[in-house]
């Protein structure tokens, strides 16, 4: 139980390899990410951020390297055991929502635990519980196009956290919303992750926020860099 969730070890990653526009996003990186910490990834556009979260949430596959998640070595997994741990040790949240437009804010929080295999019941008042923890317990039966912008992705956070992953990836999470409504879901943000000890890793160009997390990690040109 002393393993840290999310542990990168010399990922590489080239695409088009030989090609005269090969792209080398990857470059030796490796991090460390412990139980219960907040950690803000800072890097400029094309500098390699979100290729990295997308390999170490098991989205993409690294050319050389290796992805621990709480201690497990992904280097060879099964297609079936890489679903189940991203399914549910691995929470995701994007710059935009994604929200299923024809269903409500409390269903598209169940959607996931019933794919996982919960019961409607205990799915239910899980949703019920993450979406009065976000102040959005009157928005249960509301569907994306009645919320607004920060209100939809307040429950794609909750989505992200309804079967209870170990390890949250977060792309730009605020990066469509203006000043004010950014600082209010971040603290949504913030008091969910502290509330259920999950660990963190989140993108961001917002020096601000990345300052309130706990460690600040610079990456340029595929690598992590001391600011």
């Amino acid at each position: 139980m002393n393993d840290p969730v999310l542990k990168l070890d010399g990922l590489e990653k080239t695409y088009n390899p030989g090609a005269p526009n090969e792209i080398r996003v990857l470059r030796q990186a490796s991090l460390t990410l412990n139980r219960g910490e907040v950690v803000a990834l800072v890097a400029p556009s094309g500098a390699g951020k979100s290729t990295l979260l997308h390999i170490a949430g098991l989205l993409d596959v690294p050319d050389a390297g290796t992805v621990r998640i709480a201690g497990e070595d992904m280097t060879g997994l099964s297609d079936r055991r890489r679903t189940a741990v991203r399914r549910d040790g691995v929470g995701f949240v994007y710059q935009f929502h994604h929200l299923l437009p024809e269903f409500s804010a409390a269903e598209n929080i169940l959607l996931p635990q019933l794919a996982a295999g919960h019961s409607r019941r205990a799915g239910q008042a899980r949703a019920e519980d993450l979406l009065a923890r976000v102040g959005l317990s009157d928005r249960a039966t509301h569907r994306p196009a009645e919320m607004s912008g920060g209100e939809q992705q307040r429950v794609a956070f909750c989505r992200a956290l309804a079967n209870g992953p170990a390890l949250l990836l977060a792309d730009e999470p605020t990066g469509n919303l203006d000043p004010a409504t950014s600082d209010t879901v971040f603290d949504a943000l913030m008091g969910l992750v502290r509330d259920t000890g999950l660990s963190a890793l989140i993108a961001t160009h917002n020096p601000d926020l990345a300052a309130r997390m706990d460690r600040v990690l610079h990456m340029d040109a595929g690598r992590f860099a001391t600011p």
